[in-house]
């Protein structure tokens, strides 16, 4: 099987990494596009990787894996969309609906989401396989450099506890200023290292303000590897960010800041509250696990580290069932969008 890893923004690397590994291992030949804004950021350079469209067109691809809403229509191949969040969003799942022929979900909240969408619109399919992204996730939970890094850090700063801040870079969504000054409480504990994840959006002024802080357990994490941070901290503490589903994915406690988040099975409330929920938090004294339990049932049941492997097994099974399409459907402007979006070369 041919294949075309379509990567047009950052948080794609790590969502279709495992499926190349998994083209790989299954010896399936690839190819990522890389769009020319993030060529030179694009990280795995010893793989087969592209930024020409024309190219994609010489390389007849069976099929084409994406994060993103939309692929060049003209491409040939089975188009397939992956998801880039567990974040749901209805209005945005109705603005995809044509541009793909086959949509792989990351659990029963969404297959029924897409489940209905394909009834009523009759010309894409849905397969449940888990989401990529994830097997990172699940496959270094008992790695013992994870373990080491962790002590390591507790050691160094001399605490008990590890807190992961990961705010919304949306100015309307984030809890980044409504928190600062707890955070600065929280942090001149003895006993708490704060590690805070900025996503590549945030505003440069805002992470220099927090760069400033005076206290000596705040750690800003510059690399992207959230996974492993993930598992190194004891809590997270969010807004609306979709990371919140995935680190209660891990069976770990969340707590939100005036989160805009669906299906909240966790801690949410205002700035106010939250520098007691903490301590609550870390000392055990609120029981949450069982409301945990039903996010991961409905958002993500896999556990396993292999959706990658389930999402080409499905793909495969689905191009000998139906074979590849010629071409899709799209109307007169959704045409004109992607030819603007994407220019042959």
């Amino acid at each position: 099987m041919k294949t075309i890893l379509f990567c047009t923004e950052p948080n794609s690397f790590n969502i279709l990494k495992p499926l190349a590994d998994e083209l790989e291992n299954q010896k399936d030949e690839y190819i990522w596009y890389v769009t020319p804004k993030l060529f030179d950021e694009f990280p795995y350079k010893h793989q087969m990787h592209t930024n020409s469209i024309n190219y994609l067109d010489d390389f007849k691809s069976d099929v084409i894996f994406t994060p993103t809403d939309k692929v060049p229509y003209w491409l040939y191949g089975l188009k397939v969309h992956i998801f880039d969040s567990l974040l749901e969003d209805e209005k945005k799942y109705m603005e995809m609906i044509n541009y793909f022929d086959l949509y792989l979900t990351p659990g029963p909240k969404f297959t029924d989401i897409f489940e209905s969408l394909a009834e009523e619109y009759k010309s894409f399919s849905v397969i449940e396989t888990g989401w990529s992204k994830l097997d990172t996730l699940f496959n270094i939970a008992n790695d013992d450099n994870i373990s080491w890094e962790r002590d390591n850090l507790l050691e160094k700063y001399g605490v008990k506890y590890i807190i992961l801040y990961a705010p919304s870079s949306d100015m309307e969504l984030t809890s980044v200023m409504k928190l600062k000054d707890i955070i600065i409480k929280l942090s001149s504990r003895k006993d708490v290292l704060f590690m805070i994840k900025f996503d590549e959006n945030m505003s440069k002024e805002i992470v220099d303000e927090y760069k400033e802080i005076d206290t000596p357990n705040i750690l800003i994490l510059d690399d992207n590897n959230i996974s492993k941070n993930m598992h190194i901290a004891d809590v997270l503490i969010s807004d609306t960010n979709s990371l919140v589903y995935e680190f209660i994915l891990l069976d770990k406690p969340v707590l939100t800041v005036d989160t805009k988040l669906k299906d909240i099975t966790w801690s949410n409330q205002g700035a106010s509250g939250i520098y007691l929920n903490v301590i609550r938090t870390l000392e055990r004294s609120v029981a949450t696990r069982n409301r945990r339990d039903q996010t991961k049932k409905n958002y993500h049941p896999y556990n396993d580290g292999k959706s990658a492997k389930r999402m080409v097994d499905a793909v495969k099974e689905y191009i000998k069932k139906h074979e590849i399409p010629n071409e899709r459907k799209l109307s007169f402007f959704k045409k004109w969008k992607i030819k603007r979006e994407f220019k042959r070369d």
